[in-house]
């Protein structure tokens, strides 16, 4: 019987080792896995590669991470946001290195990872100094610049539902990180808003198929969210 479901997220986090590279999901607060994410922090690994969307705001979270002197490097689109002072503190101090990709570039080297792409060509940054030392080619007479695939060794994922075997189905725009990293990395650990039964998730509208999902803990919805939209993917 495949039942991916653990019991607490220490279980959950136990083999993370120092100097992982941590896929984050989330786009902005929505799908990110903040009991995960804190969770690492009693867990203990340090020198963490971090790669998700943006670096956190306010102490929770992310930014949480960071202060507590867990992350070595982040890989992000927007590392400045409202209330990113952690990141900008740490920053300043030369004590967080940055890779700043724009956003599109960023899924598509995520996606190109869990596709089996080494790497691809893109306009974006063209001209920039994002594109410095990077290889170029030219087609129909345009330049474009080779980006490499982003790997994990995990991937921290939110979840709206799960089954025990792994299924995800994500809420609004949860799923725009959270699928491709969840593909896109050796091992995939999910905190699930809720668990239910094998075949009660309609099959059409799984997003991330448990294949991709190594383990599963249940972190319950808050109490603020709108009991109206309960069970929507």
């Amino acid at each position: 019987m495949i039942n991916k479901e653990v019991q607490n997220i220490a279980e959950a986090l136990s083999d993370v080792r120092d100097g992982s590279v941590i896929m984050v999901g989330g786009f902005g607060s929505v799908g990110q896995p903040d009991a995960l994410i804190e969770g690492l922090i009693v867990q203990g690994a340090r020198n963490l590669t971090i790669i998700a969307n943006n670096a956190g705001s306010g102490i929770i979270g992310l930014a949480k991470l960071m202060a507590a002197g867990h992350v070595r490097k982040i890989i992000c689109s927007f590392p400045r946001s409202a209330g990113s002072t952690v990141f900008e503190e740490l920053f300043s101090a030369k004590k967080l290195e940055l890779e700043i990709v724009p956003q599109g570039t960023l899924a598509e080297r995520i996606r190109a990872a869990g596709a089996g792409i080494p790497a691809f060509y893109t306009a974006t940054t063209v001209g920039t100094t994002l594109a410095e030392g990077k290889e170029t080619r030219e087609f129909g007479g345009r330049t474009y610049v080779m980006e490499r695939a982003l790997h994990a060794d995990v991937a921290l994922v939110e979840a709206w539902r799960t089954d025990r075997m792994g299924n995800c189905i994500y809420r609004e725009s949860g799923r725009n990180f959270n699928a491709v990293m969840a593909m896109a990395s050796d091992r995939t650990i999910v905190q699930s808003c809720g668990m239910v039964k094998v075949g009660e998730i309609d099959p059409e509208t799984v997003v991330t198929p448990g294949i991709f999902v190594d383990r599963v803990v249940v972190v319950p919805v808050s109490a603020t969210v709108d009991k109206t939209t309960e069970g929507a993917p």
